[in-house]
């Protein structure tokens, strides 16, 4: 392949471009509607890459099977979308609770249950957040475009594999079945990182130990096979990994969990700002529907209106600190356009309180946005 050279690329398939280039070793899945073409193309390419494609009986069994490949050592990634997603939610559960580093592709389509299988949607904001049971943070990423399809998914490895936790690439139909020009990177102008290994003797390696590590809260991650034993359990755990049921062990290990990710939304958090410096109406958007509101915040400025968007890129941690920074210049009102009936909006208006109003631009049953709706609501803000 020549080097920066365009290409034309579907959503999907940028993903797995991807995934490839940020050292994917191991797949598994179970083809869905309309993440399949992830699974397709890691069949195809993956092998050719060193690595290992295997198609499981089922969306919870690729899951666990992706756990134990990257406790293993290996880059591990599993695709779906709605159904499989919620089916994948125990075993999410329990990389969340071993801190296993992995990806889960799932891009969206109208739900609930099998829905409308080729239809966009964003329902599953809620569930990327909020599927797995207890006290636990996530990393979610929301691409709105070919190209970053392709950025995301190298940079959901990259936290993956800093932060010793389970990353969500949390995309939609659209976005997934899009076609776009791209030129993507070559490896040499990529940044891919690596798991931290233990430097410390192998029997005294702690595989969850309080203080260890490069990133505060992020344990060293020995690979099985290396010469560490070490216990990893979905129960709730010591340094050791062993079970403890000691509220005081118990607490401080479910407090390093969380506050890896929370005490890091600086790093972790990325949005994309435009048009915010003098905006009197802001749109609120992500994944595809951010493309028509874009669109919109254009023609809103051509006549004549001060509109601007805020397109959170990470979707979790949310991008509070973003919000209040748009609070702050006191817009006569926020726009969420969404893909559902209101799923980031309540977060939205937590954040605005009562300052600023927040208006809703919501559809159903696998209709895009179109930019036109979503101008109506800017104009009718004013």
């Amino acid at each position: 392949m020549i080097k920066n050279q365009a290409r034309l690329l579907q959503g999907n398939e940028a993903v797995v471009e991807g995934a490839i280039a940020a050292g994917l070793k191991f797949f598994a899945g179970y083809p869905i509607t309309p993440s399949t073409e992830i699974a397709e193309q890691c069949a195809a390419k993956l092998p050719a890459a060193g690595g290992t494609f295997i198609q499981m009986e089922d969306e919870i069994a690729s899951m666990a099977a992706v756990c134990g490949a990257s406790l293993a050592g290996a880059k591990s990634m599993t695709a779906t979308s709605g159904p499989g997603f919620s089916l994948k939610q125990e075993n999410l559960g329990f990389a969340v609770k071993g801190e296993i580093p992995c990806v889960v592709v799932n891009v969206q389509r109208v739900g609930p249950s099998t829905g409308m299988p080729t239809s966009p949607a964003q329902g599953d904001v809620m569930q990327a957040r909020w599927g797995a049971h207890g006290d636990h943070e996530i990393v979610a990423l929301c691409p709105s475009s070919v190209e970053e399809a392709f950025s995301l998914t190298v940079e959901a490895f990259n936290i993956a594999e800093e932060y010793r936790t389970p990353v969500i690439l949390l995309m939609d139909e659209v976005i997934g079945h899009l076609r776009e020009k791209v030129v993507l990177p070559s490896k040499e102008e990529l940044v891919v990182k690596e798991r931290e290994k233990p430097s410390v003797p192998q029997g005294e390696y702690k595989p969850f130990a309080m203080k260890q590590g490069n990133i505060p809260g992020v344990p060293p991650l020995a690979a099985y096979g290396e010469g560490y034993r070490f216990h990893v359990t979905g129960l709730t755990h010591g340094e050791d990994g062993f079970p403890t049921n000691n509220p005081a062990i118990a607490e401080k290990q479910l407090k390093r969990l969380n506050e890896k990710i929370s005490s890091n939304k600086e790093a972790l958090v990325k949005v994309e700002e435009f048009h915010l410096d003098d905006a009197e109406i802001v749109v609120f958007a992500y994944g595809a529907t951010a493309r028509s509101a874009r669109k919109a915040v254009n023609d809103a400025r051509a006549q004549g209106i001060k509109a601007g968007m805020l397109r959170p890129v990470t979707i979790w941690p949310f991008a509070e600190d973003a919000l209040l920074k748009v609070k702050a210049k006191s817009p006569k009102a926020v726009i969420v356009a969404e893909m559902n009936l209101g799923q980031m909006v309540l977060p939205v208006k937590r954040v605005m309180g009562d300052s600023v109003p927040v208006v809703q631009v919501n559809k159903l049953a696998g209709q895009l946005i179109e930019p036109e709706e979503i101008l109506s609501a800017v104009k009718e803000a004013i």
